[in-house]
Formats: structure tokens, C-alpha cells, sequence
């Protein structure tokens, strides 16, 4: 059986529009590359250039984290495991290097628990390729394991060839894939991620501050990491909690630290006074209908398993449009409360949410006559 993705519109009005003369300026930011992401909803704010491969210097350190905090959750190691320091971390990553680093010790042992409060406060390079040894013999080993495990959470543009993020032509990130990274480090390790808004570490006798200046501002900063890459720019991943609303930000190519802290202002305090909440559909809402092949049913209804709410601009004239992305036709067996496709919300052309959808009931094999006549439409659907 020949099948193809189907895009069906849902012709319902989700939300009449503004008037015209009430339509807001659209926002801009110095950045290069951008991507700004509701928490509540995963409503996409902001974008702009965000699937631009870039070198991620230090954000690659989001994904070295992610890594360890996966293998603390499953139990490979624990926040007293300690890890020894070898030349190639001290020299690359430590005191000699010149670059951030917790001045661990030349062979010396380092619990987990204040390595990760060195890369997570202080973006030491070091204490990313002490835990990368020590988890896996080498850092390349590491990074490679980094690649899988980006490839595993759905950041497909993401690559690693080392732990640190230092330059290395085959590193590779996107602004989209790092926010996305940011969004799912707060919400599955809620416990870990509160070392990123500690705002000073000391290791050594040597007391350095959050490498995040925003942490100190009280504006409800409370993580991740900055970057900057000869040729790129300046680059930050951050999140930001205020007023019951959490987002994430990630900002590429801006031309200085001043510019970076600006900018990322900007954009968060924007993110919290352009938009309000709507909800478009309740849990368990008929979105649509799928095509069945060969079934009973010539249909069957699709719906989402939660409320589905969207962000959209207080002031904007564009009208929200919807539609369920499909693999055409269904096939049988049709089972109920299984994934058949895609929602997404649309304001104007662009994209706000993609909510999957699952089938509303079972469908049962048709009869003879039925089953030929689905054939036939098939056949010549898939000629045109």
C-alpha cells in the first residue's frame, strides 16, 4: 500500500483577529540567530534564523550536562562519584589553558557534585572533560556519546567532537536545537538544574562567580550558558521565570558581551508583556479526521490528549489557523488512543505549536466490496 503525508486544514476560526490599525511593530533583535520558546505552552515567540548551524563553544556544555544528569537519573553514577584529573584535562581544560576552568588540581580527585557545579556555574573546561574520562574513558568517546544522546532527544543538527565546546570545525549546534536542549534540562532534572543559578562556586581556594551576569539582576534568570566563537559572535542559551511564566532563549551572533546582555533584556522582558494565553481546544477535542484504509469507518475522529493553549501577540491581526499532518491513509488495524499524526497552530505563516494527535476509537476491517472501493481511491489518489 502506497501511503503519503496528507496536511488537512481545519477550517473552524480559532481566534478572530485585531483590527489592523491595533497591529503591533514587530519585534527585532541585533542577534543573528534566534529562538524563544514558551514553557507552559511550547509556543514558539520568537525566530529568527534558528536552524543555522553555528559553532556552540561554550553552549555545547548544555549537552555535556545533559549526559551526566541522564546517567545520575539511571543510576551509573552518583554526585560522590569522584573522578581523577589527568594531564590532558589539566592542560586542555584547567589552570595551563587559559580558558574557564575551576583550577582542579593536576591528579587530584573531584566528586561529580562540584564538578557539575564547575560546568554549570563557572562553564569550566576542565571539569567537562574530567567527568567525560571519567565516564567513558576518552572525550571523544563522550562527545560521540553526546551526538547519540542529542539524537536520541530530537536535535538532529546537533554535533560534538568534544566536551567543552573549544573550536573544533566539526562542532555544530543550531539556536532551535539548544533551546529546545534548555526547555528539556529544566524540566527533567529539576533538582540538578538548580546549580545553574548558584551564583558563585570556589574550588581550589579560588572563589569565582556565575559566568550568567543576568543570574545577579533579580529579573528571574536561572540558568544556562554563554558562548563565543572567533568568526560567530557572542551567543547565550538562558531561561528566565517571572510572573507564573517560565521561557527559554537562545540567542547567536551578537557582536559583543555588552550587546548580548542587551539584547537578552530585551527579548525576555518582551516575552513577558507581548502576549496572552489562549486556549484553542480542551483535552480530548475532535481536531479532525483521519482517511482508513480498508476499515468499517471511512473515518476516524483525532484528538489531543491535553488542552491545547497557544501564546499569541497581544496586538496582531493575523488569524490562527490549524492543521492535522497525516500519513494518508490509516491503515488496519486502527486501534483507539493511538499517535496518527500532528497538530500544528499557525498565526499568519508562522509556527507556533505542534501537538501530536491519537486516534478517538478502533476502527474494525470492512467488508469485501468496502476494501476494494478504498483500494481504487488509493491507487488513483497516489497517481495524482
Amino acid at each position: 500500500m502506497h501511503t503519503r503525508l496528507v496536511s488537512v486544514f481545519i477550517s473552524l476560526v480559532l481566534l478572530a483577529c485585531a483590527p489592523l490599525a491595533a497591529r503591533a511593530q514587530a519585534f527585532e533583535t541585533k542577534a543573528k540567530q534566534a529562538y524563544l520558546i514558551d514553557a507552559g505552552t511550547g509556543t514558539v515567540l520568537f525566530s529568527k534564523d534558528e536552524n543555522a548551524p553555528v559553532p556552540p563553544a561554550s553552549l555545547a556544555k548544555l549537552m555535556t550536562m545533559e549526559v551526566v544528569f541522564d546517567a545520575i537519573g539511571r543510576n551509573e553514577l552518583t554526585l560522590d562519584t569522584q573522578f581523577p584529573v589527568s594531564e590532558h584535562a589539566w592542560r586542555t581544560g584547567g589552570a595551563p589553558s587559559g580558558t574557564s576552568t575551576m583550577f582542579a588540581a593536576l591528579k587530584s580527585r573531584v566528586p561529580v557534585a562540584d564538578l557539575i557545579q564547575g560546568v554549570t556555574v563557572l562553564l569550566a573546561n576542565d571539569a567537562c572533560i574530567i567527568l567525560a574520562e571519567g565516564m567513558t574513558g576518552s572525550e571523544e568517546a563522550f562527545a560521540k556519546r553526546m551526538t547519540d544522546r542529542a539524537r536520541e532527544l530530537g536535535l538532529s543538527a546537533s554535533v560534538f567532537h568534544n566536551a567543552t565546546g573549544l573550536p573544533d570545525p566539526a562542532n555544530s549546534v543550531t539556536m532551535r536545537d539548544m533551546a529546545l536542549l534548555a526547555r528539556h534540562i529544566q524540566t527533567s532534572y529539576p533538582d540538578l538544574f538548580r546549580y545553574y543559578s548558584q551564583a558563585e562556586f570556589e574550588w581550589n581556594k579560588i572563589r569565582q562567580r556565575n559566568r550568567i551576569p543576568l543570574i545577579s539582576a533579580n529579573i528571574g534568570v536561572d540558568g544556562f550558558a554563554t558562548g563565543f566563537a572567533e568568526g560567530f559572535g557572542y551567543s547565550i542559551v538562558t531561561t528566565m521565570q517571572r510572573d507564573g511564566r517560565r521561557v527559554f532563549l537562545a540567542l547567536g551572533g551578537l557582536a559583543s558581551d555588552k550587546e548580548r546582555i542587551e539584547e537578552t533584556r530585551k527579548i525576555l522582558d518582551w516575552s513577558m508583556t507581548a502576549f496572552e494565553r489562549k486556549r484553542l481546544f480542551e483535552a480530548g477535542d475532535t481536531v479532525g479526521e483521519a482517511s482508513v484504509y480498508g476499515g468499517a469507518a471511512s473515518h476516524v475522529p483525532l484528538v489531543t490528549r491535553e488542552a491545547v493553549d497557544v501564546l499569541v501577540p497581544v496586538n496582531n491581526p493575523d488569524r490562527l489557523s490549524a492543521r492535522v499532518v497525516y500519513r494518508w491513509p490509516l491503515a488496519m488495524p486502527v486501534e483507539a488512543g493511538v499517535k496518527a499524526g500532528t497538530l500544528t497552530i499557525w498565526s499568519g505563516n508562522r509556527l507556533l505549536r505542534e501537538i501530536p494527535v491519537e486516534t478517538a476509537a478502533a476502527v474494525g476491517e470492512g467488508s469485501l466490496t468496502s476494501r476494494a472501493l478504498d483500494a481504487l481511491q488509493e491507487l488513483l489518489f497516489f497517481w495524482l
